[in-house]
């Protein structure tokens, strides 16, 4: 198997240090600082990048800035050629990106390769999209518009906001990182990818493949580095023109601190999982399994609280508990269901939750087990809303079973957290699904199936403190350009007679 780092990728790396990406070559950092990678499975350093400076961050935003004005003088269909061959290139290199990835932030090897496919698939998408979206303007006449004649033509297109900032998070780091660069290139705009330290050098990786695609020096960079020292520095950069963020509470920060620029923000969920008296036990329990621990619920689409119907909970967590018994726990390496989580801190976090449910009297299905970072499945029957785990997210493989006895108790709990991602209902009536999903303030609501982020094409997007603005590969495109109107104006009305 091809190693990270070596073959084509060994231009990449100097010594033990990963290089940054700027102006279309590898370079090592002035600071002479490197920041160490920790692998979660073995709490070693697995990996180093290099610390940039703020200085460094100066050049690269002038590099994307100079880069940007010729690349939107590409034609569309050159763009999305390059687009294609990065996405080829990409899939050809599954194997290094997918042991990093594995290495860096634990995903079991199977879904590591899995992100890489899925990640090249969404770029030769967008690429397609892009042709299309971008393709198409508008033709406004005057007369439409009470007291005005048709004298004026007016004719819309979609135009290059600039230079975009990417910031992708840990659990995704190719795949949330090229949800972001794809449509930022196609439309026209330059890209600077911050990647999170750790998944930092899967991007690096991911980047060093458009790189090999031919794109132009300087519209793509990768800054690796401390968020104490450049992670204000670039989101309050006066040179960006756009922040795509996925994270955490540092959204937040960022938001309230952006220069007036358009921003798209997913800031995590509390996905709520309703299931009423009428629903396929079975269906739900394995969508609770798939959507509560796969991954080890660091997703932000995880299952995140289960609100049952009373008379059906003990038979629901029954078969959950029993599926939650079958799940393999170990390294990644060996494909485990539930592998150790991303740091020693988001363990702690997670901890901290279940203890809470402990002293408050949670009913707990399994034995509490953590060993290093590793933490096995854990359900928590009969939580009530004064533990901290109802609301929190633990992005974790603890899950809270909270039980209803109406659907509307359900909804209001659902309703009543901070955040507003996804949610799911279960019922084989499809009217009173409609009415629930209506009635959830969520960004997107599933029936009969675990919340979900793809297809990539979907949009995806959260209410409240779960974010700003809506994903998904054409609403991405969208939000990267903006429109620029040119008006014909007429001597005289003129009228078409048909």
């Amino acid at each position: 198997m091809a190693l990270a780092g070596t073959g084509v990728f060994s231009e990449t790396l100097e010594g033990d240090v990963y290089k940054y990406y700027a102006d279309g070559e590898w370079k090592k950092s002035s600071s002479g600082k490197s920041v160490a990678i920790i692998n979660p499975t073995t709490r070693k350093t697995q990996y180093k990048v290099q610390a940039c400076s703020q200085e460094e961050v100066n050049k690269v935003m002038n590099s994307a800035k100079s880069a940007q004005k010729l690349w939107a003088k590409t034609p569309l269909w050159k763009r999305a050629e390059l687009l294609h061959k990065a996405a080829a290139i990409l899939k050809e290199h599954k194997a290094p990106i997918a042991e990093c990835l594995v290495k860096e932030i634990a995903k079991p090897a199977k879904d590591a390769v899995t992100e890489v496919v899925r990640s090249g698939d969404l770029i030769s998408y967008c690429a397609e999209e892009g042709v299309r979206v971008l393709g198409e303007g508008k033709f406004l006449v005057s007369d439409s518009f009470p007291g005005n004649e048709r004298t004026k033509y007016c004719l819309t297109s979609k135009i290059p906001l600039g230079v975009i900032l990417a910031i992708p998070p840990f659990n995704y780091p190719v795949n949330l990182a090229v949800s972001k660069i794809a449509p930022a290139l196609i439309a026209g705009n330059s890209i600077v990818l911050k990647p999170p330290t750790q998944g930092a050098v899967s991007a690096l990786h991911m980047v060093h493949c458009f790189h090999l695609a031919g794109f132009p020096k300087g519209l793509i960079s990768c800054v690796t580095g401390k968020g104490s020292e450049i992670g204000d520095f670039l989101t309050m950069h006066p040179g960006v023109n756009c922040i795509s963020f996925t994270g955490g509470d540092t959204g937040i920060a960022i938001s309230k601190k952006a220069n007036m620029v358009p921003l798209q923000m997913e800031l995590g969920g509390k996905d709520a999982c309703i299931v009423l008296e009428d629903a396929d036990l079975d269906l739900v329990a394995a969508n609770i399994i798939k959507g509560g621990f796969s991954y080890s619920g660091q997703r932000c689409t995880a299952v995140k609280v289960v609100l049952v119907m009373e008379s059906v909970a003990d038979a629901l967590v029954e078969k959950v508990n029993a599926k939650v018994a079958k799940l393999s726990v170990g390294p990644p390496e060996n494909d485990s269901d539930i592998t150790p989580v991303v740091s020693e801190s988001s363990a702690n976090f997670i901890e901290g939750l279940v203890l809470d449910a402990k002293q408050k009297g949670a009913t707990f299905c399994q034995e509490y087990k953590r060993e290093g970072n590793l933490i096995w499945p854990l359900l928590l029957d009969n939580v009530r809303p004064d533990m901290r785990i109802a609301w929190e997210e633990p992005f974790g493989p603890v899950l809270p079973v909270i039980r209803i006895n109406s659907v509307e108790e359900g909804i209001n709990h659902c309703n009543a957290s901070n955040f507003g991602l996804q949610g799911c209902v279960f019922t084989k009536d499809v009217n009173k699904a409609m009415l629930i999903s209506d009635a959830m303030e969520t960004g997107t609501v599933q029936i009969n199936s675990a919340p979900a982020r793809g297809p990539d094409h979907f949009p995806f997007q959260g209410i409240k403190d779960s974010g700003i603005g809506s994903q998904g590969i054409t609403n991405s495109i969208n939000m990267m350009t903006k429109v620029k109107t040119t008006v014909i104006n007429l001597p005289s009305p003129s009228y078409t007679m048909g």
